[in-house]
């Protein structure tokens, strides 16, 4: 009968890399100073601990599963790792300390996007995410049960301003509210039912809403199928530094727009 050691083994036979979530400089250094042909990739907000190989984490993600699923898109997408690869993950699930290790096969199915619209982003992060979740909550609910569309521009805002004008008054000229304050994102909700995007800084201030867009569109290739509202975020993306999220009114997807292309699409109900 096999013991606990041989079982456990396992894990780390044959793996391609090893990921350290946010390790301490201690633990680096266990496997920093390890003789071993293994790829080590270090996953955290900053590069504390000096690693040669590293990816960022830009966002708190509370459930482990979705730390690790993070960190491998983003190792695939720096050139890291590849489709088959095994990699195995250390990261703390009860507290601060490094408790748990899963091993994960590298799959092409892994690239859902979600590293792409985060990392390099020139709004905050968390601002990003906050105007994510009211695409997605609005996606589900709809505007009194009924499907809507909006367009939010995240980032880059004086920019995106000079690159678009007025269609009615702004009723955030003079407001200085936030993104993710729950009663400021009912706000963003009922203003959705008009037309025109939402403007919103770096720092997640509502700069504006009703703006239409007047970025050139030329060379602008977005899927076919989609509209008006979806060639105004790849275009405003491509001549700005935002982000752009998309609700689609016709078939409910939120897609995300960076540097004039499509980095994300899903389904709010699966979400």
């Amino acid at each position: 009968m096999a013991d606990v050691s041989e079982l456990l083994g396992d894990i780390v036979d044959d793996a391609d890399a090893v990921f350290l979530f946010s390790p301490s400089g201690s633990y680096y250094d266990r496997f920093a100073d390890l003789d071993s042909d293994v790829e080590l990739v270090v996953v955290s907000p900053e590069n504390t601990v000096g690693a040669d190989t590293f990816v960022e984490l830009p966002l708190a993600f509370d459930g482990v599963e979705d730390r690790i699923a993070f960190g491998v898109e983003g190792a695939m997408e720096e050139g890291l790792v590849d489709d088959g690869d095994a990699v195995v993950c250390t990261t703390s699930m009860f507290g601060e300390n490094t408790d748990t290790a899963t091993r994960v096969r590298v799959s092409e199915s892994m690239r859902s996007g979600v590293y792409e619209l985060f990392a390099g982003s020139r709004a905050e992060p968390g601002v990003i995410r906050d105007v994510f979740d009211v695409a997605i909550e609005l996606g589900k609910k709809g505007q009194k049960g009924k499907p809507v569309g909006a367009l939010f521009v995240v980032g880059d805002a004086g920019k995106v301003m000079n690159k678009s004008r007025p269609l009615s008054y702004n009723p955030f000229e003079k407001s200085h509210v936030h993104v993710g304050d729950p009663i400021v994102n009912v706000m963003l909700k009922e203003f959705s039912r008009l037309d025109g995007a939402f403007v919103i800084s770096d720092a997640g201030k509502i700069v504006s809403a009703y703006r239409y867009l007047e970025p050139s569109a030329e060379g602008v290739d977005i899927p076919k199928g989609l509209g008006a509202r979806h060639m105004a975020a790849g275009s405003i993306t491509r001549e700005t530094n935002a982000t752009a999220i998309v609700l689609s009114e016709s078939d409910g997807m939120v897609r995300a727009f960076k540097g004039g292309e499509l980095v994300l699409e899903l389904d709010p109900e699966e979400y």
